[in-house]
């Protein structure tokens, strides 16, 4: 079972590939429309047997057409800076040593931010530039690290460089992966291209064929998802909130009431909760649950247990919530501040209507990413050939601490547009800390730190207007709730 998967994951899990940033080729959508796949295999089948039988359904199901070939892809070129080469030759070496991450260091200052440490031995720079490729470099890279150094041999070196996202915290202090390669060991990392090795989709369907009209029968949808075993208690009083939600389980300890229903019934956690007492946010409770060993798992947590997918998880956990602690809650429209996007003098660019729709996490194809000179800026997302429609659709998901429900577009823009748009988080606005987003995207929308909010990064950016207006927005209200839970 795999569910919310975009043509790209699917053909990324058939054909085994590393990720869907090796799927080339192929229509616009590849990455937007996505579905659930539900499907039984035959006892004792192999993973390998697996992924054959979902690429035959994909070109059963979609007519998908592809084969391996290569792509001329962006990729960062490792090259020899122009002060030259700072390593140290390994004697007799064979270029074939290992990596290994040191514990983090700090500067001279007591309140210096840790530098993560890459301590090499016997490396070349065509394995090194691997090694970078495999980590990200530290979240820093988005794409593939070619060596282009025409320099062999083995050598012996330690890369000292700040995280990503404590570059903000490190200010002027800080360093970055590309500036530490070029002090430390005399290397540069250019974005350019390279030919990738990859799949090249030539053709599928967004609309794949019906489901057979009897499938309820041959395969009947399978039972709610429940947990095997699950207590709830109140925390000791000196109990300190710790835990983890993953895998197949629940395990948390001084945990408030709220949180948990924010959880359950997915809310943006800064949502008030209608018609819900005051100790909600202050009485702590532990929660431990385990999911049942008969739930279909959908993958592995690595740690030899299965793993079952968020949304069941959510469900199970909000049934038990309802039952233990007698919750009656229903969904209601009631007027909510809310946002609608309107143009006021657009500066995005128009889409070639060829290229992939999507937004994701980071830099685009020209690697430019203003969290590296300007840290306060640490939230960044690049959409390519999105309609403003689509992009609306993931306002609340980029930006949730400022958009609390969906966003109305009204800019009259059509077809899809490329941009970049960089903000600053909730906790890097001090005007903000304590109380609601601004009423207007210019009242206390910046600070003096340099801090960027998401409704002036909307205007001074992308060109556009987040207006701000009461409008009906389903909320979840709750009728009944008891202070403590029913027994174990």
């Amino acid at each position: 079972m795999v569910r919310q998967a975009t043509l790209a994951d699917l053909i990324t899990t058939a054909y085994g590939l590393k990720d869907s940033s090796y799927v080339y080729g192929g229509p616009s959508w590849l990455e937007w429309d996505r579905w659930d796949v539900i499907a039984k295999v035959p006892p004792g089948t192999t993973e390998a047997t697996a992924k054959e039988m979902l690429k035959s359904l994909l070109e059963e199901r979609f007519k998908l057409e592809a084969h391996n070939g290569e792509a001329q892809m962006p990729a960062y070129w490792l090259t020899v800076a122009p002060g030259g080469l700072k390593l140290k030759q390994t004697p007799g070496g064979t270029g074939n040593g290992e990596c290994h991450g040191k514990p983090s260091t700090t500067g001279p200052e007591p309140d210096a931010v840790p530098l993560t440490t890459l301590s090499c031995t016997n490396k070349s720079l065509a394995a090194l530039a691997q090694t970078l490729t495999n980590n990200r470099g530290g979240e820093y890279l988005q794409y593939p690290v070619v060596d282009k150094t025409e320099t062999t041999g083995a050598f012996d070196f330690d890369l000292k460089f700040t995280p990503m996202y404590l570059l903000s915290r490190a200010g002027g202090g800080g360093i970055t992966i590309f500036d530490a390669l070029e002090k430390d060991l005399g290397l540069k990392l250019e974005l350019k291209t390279a030919p990738q090795p990859g799949l090249l989709v030539d053709s599928a369907n967004e609309t794949p064929t019906p489901n057979a009209p009897d499938l309820a029968k041959i395969m009947p949808p399978l039972p709610p998802a429940q947990f095997e075993v699950a207590a709830i208690k109140p925390s000791a009083p000196d109990e300190k909130p710790g835990g983890r939600i993953a895998g197949d389980e629940i395990n948390v300890r001084a945990w408030p009431l709220k949180y948990a229903i924010d959880f359950a019934w997915d809310l943006n956690a800064n949502e008030e909760l209608e018609g819900a007492p005051n100790w909600l946010g202050s009485d702590l409770f532990d929660v431990e649950a385990k999911v049942s060993t008969d739930v279909v798992a959908e993958g592995s947590t690595g740690q030899g247990r299965p793993a079952i997918a968020i949304e069941d998880l959510r469900e199970m956990l909000k049934t038990l919530l309802i039952d233990r602690f007698e919750i009656k809650a229903h969904m209601e429209d009631r007027p909510k501040d809310a946002y609608t996007l309107v143009t006021v003098n657009s500066k995005m660019t128009r889409a070639d209507p060829t290229e992939r729709t999507g937004c994701k996490e980071g830099p685009g194809s020209d690697g430019k990413d203003p969290r590296l000179t300007r840290p306060i800026l640490n939230m960044l997302i690049t959409c390519r050939n999105v309609t403003m429609a689509q992009a609306v659709e993931l306002f609340p998901t980029f930006a949730a601490w400022y958009i609390r429900y969906p966003v109305l577009d009204k800019t009259g823009l059509t077809g899809g547009w490329d941009f970049t748009l960089s903000w600053s988080s909730g906790n890097f606005m001090p005007s903000f800390q304590g109380q609601s987003p601004p009423a207007s995207q210019t009242e206390g929308a910046s600070d003096p730190n340099g801090a960027l909010s998401f409704y002036d990064a909307v205007s001074k950016e992308l060109g556009l207007k987040l207006v701000k207006e009461k409008r009906p927005e389903p909320v979840v209200v709750f009728d009944h709730i008891d202070q403590q839970p029913t027994p174990n």
